[in-house]
């Protein structure tokens, strides 16, 4: 092969190689955008992975949207005693009424060694036994009857009158009124059910018009929910939490602020801070409040706790799904913290050991530093920086509510 002829082959190798890589630029070009968009989806997929994975011990889905497919996990550890009532423990059994409604007789008739009659004997109690049980139920009818009557002197017929709660021929009294409220509102019945109980039960075959009319009747005749607001604004703990509910099928939530013995109940189409200054509970209470970490309740002057069982499920949500180790720590941490409590109230201790106060510090700040140092450190915003605070994971969220918490819990342990 000739000089010139090396050289041409060469000119044809290197456009060839030329034109591999710029077919190689343009595939590049356009598996860029490509794994963008897999990473993205990756994201999605995981995202709805966790948010199917939740149930009712790592989230505030109710158990009964767990399904038959998993078993419930208590969160209660094993104890050493053993199962049954425990040495001293009172006990609950059934006790006989000192008045019984009926007493019914059981005497021989004859003697059982030479059969005398014993009918005209009398007898002695030597025993006593009480069946309790409820009477048949059925429903009760109580006629009223207007009479007239002629006045003996001048002859004129005077009409009787009906009782003002007497309104048409035939209705349901105010005892059938309070069970079907008591149903539906008491335990939580729906109102075609409540009527179908009703109807089994005692026979009283009512609408769910007529159902729903004496819930609001009986509504009406309860006190002003003001008073109730008034006084768990006195109180020295509030609890607060907010659940979805649909009104008219449209998304609302329900605001429930309660105390040991009163529950304030109102719904808002509003779940933050707007609803809360509507109800008026939270602006004028100035004790300790009890929440979910929902950031609305931050707003409001007054001493705050997060709720045990919200973080309980949050730690259990982040070392199940996320694998922190970190998280499963603080969740033993705040069950073996809360058995001691519970201990130290028992024992009725007013204070701890400062030795044994500050090893539940410790333990506390280890488990908070662990999980910060298993963080990844935040990704630089690419182009243009957003305005505002920066995303974070559930994770970091998580850490930072804990952190300010670590006086709140000195205190605690320091004053049991």
């Amino acid at each position: 092969m000739t000089q010139e002829e090396e050289l041409q082959a060469l000119r044809e190798e290197l456009q060839a190689v030329r034109e591999e890589n710029v077919l190689l630029k343009a595939l590049v070009a356009e598996l860029l955008p490509l794994r963008e968009q897999v990473e993205g989806l990756k994201a999605h997929v995981k995202q709805l992975e966790k948010r199917l994975s939740k149930d009712s011990r790592t989230s505030s889905k109710p158990p009964s949207s767990d399904g038959l497919k998993q078993r419930p996990r208590s969160t209660r550890q094993a104890s050493t005693k053993t199962t049954g009532g425990q040495p001293g423990h009172p006990g609950h059994t059934l006790a006989q009424v000192p008045i019984p409604d009926e007493i019914m007789s059981h005497r021989p008739h004859a003697c059982e060694q030479c059969q005398t009659d014993l009918h005209q004997v009398i007898g002695v109690i030597v025993e006593h036994r009480q069946v309790l049980d409820l009477p048949a139920i059925r429903l009760l009818a109580r006629e009223h009857q207007v009479k007239a009557v002629c006045c003996p002197n001048c002859h004129h017929l005077t009409l009787g009158g009906f009782p003002k709660e007497v309104s048409a021929p035939a209705q349901y009294g105010p005892h059938v009124q309070a069970l079907a409220v008591y149903l539906h509102q008491g335990q939580l019945l729906p109102v075609a059910r409540t009527c179908d109980v009703l109807a089994e039960m005692c026979g009283a075959s009512i609408s769910q018009g007529t159902l729903l009319r004496w819930v609001q009747q009986a509504a009406s005749r309860l006190e002003p929910t003001e008073r109730i607001a008034e006084l768990v604004t006195q109180s020295r703990l509030l609890h607060g939490n907010e659940t979805g509910i649909h009104v008219y099928g449209l998304l609302h939530w329900l605001h429930v602020s309660c105390t040991r013995w009163l529950t304030h109940l109102s719904w808002h189409a509003s779940r933050g801070r707007e609803a809360m200054q509507r109800i008026g509970i939270w602006p004028r209470f100035a004790g300790r409040g009890m929440h979910d970490r929902w950031a609305s309740y931050d707003a409001y002057p007054c001493a705050y706790s997060i709720c045990r069982a919200h973080l309980l499920r949050d730690c259990a949500a982040l070392a199940e799904q996320d694998q922190e180790l970190w998280a499963a720590d603080m969740h033993t941490f705040l069950l073996d913290l809360h058995a001691a409590t519970q201990e130290w109230s028992t024992r009725r201790v007013p204070a701890m050991a400062p030795i044994e106060r500050d090893e539940w510090v410790a333990r506390y700040f280890e488990i908070l530093a662990a999980g910060y140092a298993a963080q990844p450190p935040p990704l630089e915003d690419a182009g243009q920086k957003r305005k505002g605070r920066r995303k974070q994971s559930a994770a970091k969220n998580l850490l930072d509510a804990l952190l300010p918490r670590v006086t709140q819990r000195d205190k605690l342990i320091s004053k049991r």
